[in-house]
């Protein structure tokens, strides 16, 4: 997988900062890949941050995203919400992934860590939608799924991933739980889709997102804005070095 590059880190208000990560596995150009995603958010005032209410990630404009044969099936939100991925068709699951979050509790912080799976959802306004379902237990156990859609972006990005974060109370009452750290893969790593041919199902791997012969200027480049239920917005970007010749 290859390293990601930094170009900023913005700061969301008087003591948070953001940092996007972005990688391609494999990161060989005409072919399909893999794409890691994924944010940090900290807190220089050693305090929780505000919740995350949603985000918005701009990716490049030449990655082949209608052509990666991903997401051939839909799953509803509520068969996600009861069931959990596993009641989900196979040929729905696009990715993976793992967040953190923290709770303020009596002048402390306490961690949450959850596991990430991605599936597609309905189509919506003619966008392809898009499920995170996130599944915490300890210490505040809460299984949610956050909606999303691939929409347009203005250039030099091709589309978008808008995702929508629901604030989640870490017990009735309670301060809400926010999350500071999200790492995602969508692509066919770790996938496997089942197709019947002639009676038989096959299973077999998706091509993947399909990556451009020829590398931009700069390297892939993605960014992206988050919101906060304090009001207020954040902006970084990051950006996947061209690879070596030969």
């Amino acid at each position: 997988m290859l390293a990601f590059v930094c170009l900023s880190c913005a700061v969301a208000n008087a003591g948070e900062s953001v940092k996007l990560t972005a990688t391609l596995a494999p990161e060989r150009l005409g072919h399909g890949t893999t794409v890691g995603f994924g944010f940090d958010i900290a807190s220089s005032a050693k305090r929780v941050p505000p919740p995350l209410v949603g985000m918005v990630l701009r990716y490049p404009g030449n990655l082949g995203f209608a052509l990666s044969g991903l997401g051939l099936a839909t799953c509803e939100p509520a068969t996600l919400e009861t069931h959990g991925p596993k009641g989900c068709p196979a040929n729905s699951r696009m990715g993976f992934g793992a967040a953190s979050a923290q709770i303020a509790v009596e002048g402390s912080i306490v961690p949450e860590a959850a596991d990430v799976a991605i599936v597609r959802g309905p189509t919506r306004e003619g966008h392809l939608g898009l499920l995170f379902y996130v599944d915490g237990s300890e210490p505040v156990s809460a299984q949610i799924v956050l909606p999303g859609l691939l929409v347009p972006a203005a250039p030099p990005f091709g589309g978008a991933i808008s995702l929508g974060v629901p604030l989640v109370p870490s017990w009735p009452e309670g301060p809400n739980v926010a999350i500071v750290s999200l790492r995602s893969t969508l692509g066919p790593e770790h996938l496997t889709y089942y197709e019947h041919v002639k009676g038989r199902t096959i299973a077999y791997n998706p091509e993947g997102i399909l990556l451009p012969k020829v590398c931009p200027r700069g390297g892939f480049r993605f960014a992206g804005t988050f919101a906060f239920l304090d009001g207020s917005k954040a902006t970084a970007g990051t950006a996947v070095p061209c690879p070596r010749r030969g």
